[in-house]
């Protein structure tokens, strides 16, 4: 039932096979989606080589650089799509980061070029994408984020990567509203604790891990199928009524108390 055949998906974030993006990127794959992939340029081409050669067996028909702190490229980013695709149905926004030292100990201590960073990286990062996705949504998308626990609710170390979560649940909330008339949905998952390039910054993540793995209802964490899985339904027409939510793919440990 779940086809999304035709539909042209824009995949950010991939870093590795551990990316919460990679697993999503594989099951809009999965589900025939016209995949196209961002990766993050640097100096050396580290990144491009090594996204490159995880999503070739994918066949995405955009591959690009795109740095979320530099304008150009964001602009060159969707002028691609459009002189490529024409439109965009699918937007993926996996994007996250806060320096490692900020991650850690106090949150009174965080500085003000680290708190600045992550939350322009984090957060805002969503507002661009999203503002620069809406005119080639010609006819309706979807637009889903990567938000955490972490947002809502105090996670030791989490720190201002918490701040920035909640900072872009409610940018879903504000992009929902204003572009709901023009059929464009805007989600977020909020996925449980997953061991990626991003988490492994945050002090005692594996500790976290077994936490959870110990405590929610089903005894374990998710995986990155999992969190692709839902990101798929969120993207397709099964989930036409839906916007402006976060969906919770966390083995059920949202709900817990204790």
């Amino acid at each position: 039932m779940l086809d999304l055949s035709g539909k042209n998906a824009l995949v950010t974030g991939i870093a590795n096979n551990r990316s919460i993006a990679w697993g999503i990127a594989q099951q809009l794959h999965k589900a025939g989606a016209n995949l196209g992939v961002t990766y993050l340029p640097d100096d050396r081409g580290r990144f491009e080589k090594k996204v490159a050669e995880l999503v070739e067996p994918l066949n995405p028909s955009l591959f690009l650089p795109c740095d979320v702190q530099n304008d150009d490229q964001i602009r060159s980013t969707f002028d691609a799509i459009r002189d490529k695709w024409g439109r965009l149905d699918i937007l993926i926004h996996c994007l996250a980061f806060a320096n490692k030292d900020d991650l850690s100990g106090d949150f009174s201590n965080t500085t003000r070029a680290g708190f600045t960073q992550a939350l322009e990286i984090s957060t805002y990062s969503l507002v661009q994408l999203a503002g620069a996705a809406k005119p080639l949504m010609t006819e309706g998308g979807s637009i889903v984020t990567l938000t955490y626990l972490g947002g809502v609710k105090v996670i030791p170390n989490y720190n201002v990567m918490g701040i920035a979560k909640s900072g872009l649940e409610m940018s879903v909330r504000y992009l929902a509203s204003e572009m709901g008339p023009a059929n464009i949905r805007v989600n977020a998952i909020s996925a449980g604790p997953i061991r990626t390039l991003a988490s492994s910054a945050v002090g005692g993540i594996l500790d976290m891990i077994h936490h959870v793995e110990e405590v929610a209802p089903l005894r374990r964490t998710v995986t990155q199928t999992e969190v692709g899985n839902a990101a798929s339904f969120l993207c397709s027409d099964l989930a036409s009524g839906i916007t402006g939510q976060v969906l919770y793919v966390d083995a059920g440990y949202e709900i817990m108390g204790m």
